[in-house]
Formats: structure tokens, sequence, C-alpha cells
């Protein structure tokens, strides 16, 4: 999983739509998360208007790059879960998941926080229609990298503790 090493964070994108092959394996990595007691949590909206993915930018001081991507996801977290104290974990699986996928079929790709903050939750609600039964837990602005970056190395062996039996 050389993705792992490789993935970095891509807020510029060209203007080249993402196919909707790559699409597909992007929702496919996404829904192969684990989740607690598989409950699958989640579900996407896929975005390529270009004034819904403008006025998503404007749910969070963050999601700025949305304005020039030719690709949003929201990942959307169900209320009505089997356990959903641990949905925002199983969204944060299926975005790490996702952002991998991206990596590995050449797409840059940024993972923008809203839950928990409720106005920025409420306002990607309204943008996106969503029913009573989900909110927005993240973005994801998507497409091919108009910049490069090199990830950095962030191993910091201090903080791993051995425990030895």
């Amino acid at each position: 999983m050389n993705e792992i090493f490789h993935r970095t964070s891509i807020r510029k994108y060209t203007d080249q739509p993402v196919e909707q092959e790559k699409i597909e394996l992007l929702m496919r990595a996404a829904m192969a998360a684990p989740s607690a007691r598989n409950q699958q949590p989640w579900e996407f909206y896929v975005v390529t208007d270009r004034e819904t993915l403008d006025k998503m930018a404007g749910c969070s001081p963050y999601a700025s790059m949305l304005r020039s991507a030719p690709l949003g996801i929201a990942v959307c977290c169900r209320k009505d879960c089997a356990l959903p104290g641990y949905g925002q974990i199983d969204c944060s699986a299926a975005t790490e998941n996702l952002l991998l996928e991206a990596d590995s079929l050449g797409l840059g790709a940024v993972w923008m926080g809203i839950a928990p903050v409720e106005e920025r939750m409420e306002a990607a609600g309204e943008v996106l229609e969503l029913p009573d039964n989900l909110y927005v837990f993240a973005f994801v602005a998507c497409g091919y990298p108009a910049e490069e970056k090199k990830q950095q190395d962030r191993y910091d062996e201090s903080r791993i503790r051995y425990i030895r039996g």
C-alpha cells in the first residue's frame, strides 16, 4: 500500500472532469471500510454541479477548494444506524479509504471536516437537501492535481510505547 506513504492533501485541481469509472472505484473503496457491527452508516452525495460545489464551499471556512474542484463528495452518516456513537468513526475509515483510492488512481483529494460543528452540519444539510435521518460528516474535494506535494514523514518513535512480555 504505497498510497499510505504517498497520499497528501491536494487542494488545487485541473479542470479535467473525473471519469465515472473512477468515481465508482472511489465509492467502492469507501464502502469497503470496516464499521462497528458492520453497520455501514455511510451515504455519499457525489457532486459535479458547479453551483452546488460553490454552495458547499460556503459551509465551512476550510472548504474553499471545492470552488475549483471538478468533484466533491459529501460523506454522510445515518442517525438511525445500529451504533450511532460509532458512526463518525466508521465514516472516518470510509473517508480514508476514499483518499487512498484517489491517490492510487492519480487523483488528488483533501478531507474537510464538517461534523461535529453543528452550524456547518446544518448548512451542509441544507445545501444538499438531506433527509432528516442523515447529517454531513465530511466533504472531500477531488480532481486531477494541479500541484505536486511530497508527503511529510510523520514517523515519531517518541510516540510509541512498547509493553513486552
